[in-house]
């Protein structure tokens, strides 16, 4: 049974508010089940974007919008627990490498079924085409928050 279509009167803000954890909780879980439950805030950002879609560290970095620091601090973090290693570039000693350790890779797994989850239940509860436009409205919104930053 499709969900109930929300007021008119309910503010976009407030839709995606409410729906941002669906994937969180779910996510967490699967990390949990997995005993990768000393995954740090915005690990699994980085590890999944990492291993699922081929994104380097740097990439997935600048995709959480944080300070130096607190990327630097989520690197180190994600390099003691055994996700990441990092090592001196080959080619350009004056850089680093970070890749994913099999604990990295394994855990980038985790977070993929909990993601698959969702996307399932989802799918389920809404049609293609209202999916479709649920991923164009939420690209388009990822665009316009991109416009935003670069103006400033």
């Amino acid at each position: 049974m499709p969900p109930k279509p929300p007021p008119d009167d309910v503010v976009i803000p407030a839709l995606l508010r409410g729906a941002r954890g669906s994937y969180a909780q779910s996510i967490r879980a699967e990390l949990v089940a997995g005993g990768f439950d000393d995954l740090p805030r915005n690990g699994a950002f980085v590890l999944g974007g990492m291993a699922n879609h081929d994104g380097p560290a740097v990439d997935m970095i600048r995709g959480l919008g944080v300070t130096k620091q607190a990327a630097s601090q989520l690197i180190d973090t994600l390099v003691l627990r055994g996700y990441l290693v990092r090592d001196v570039n080959p080619d350009d000693r004056r850089r680093m490498t970070i890749e994913l350790t099999e604990r990295g890779r394994a855990a980038a797994l985790a977070i993929e079924a909990g993601t698959r989850a969702i996307d399932a239940q989802l799918s389920a509860m809404i049609t293609t085409a209202q999916m479709s436009g649920l991923r164009v409205g939420l690209a388009a919104l990822a665009e316009i928050k991109e416009k935003t930053e670069d103006d400033a």
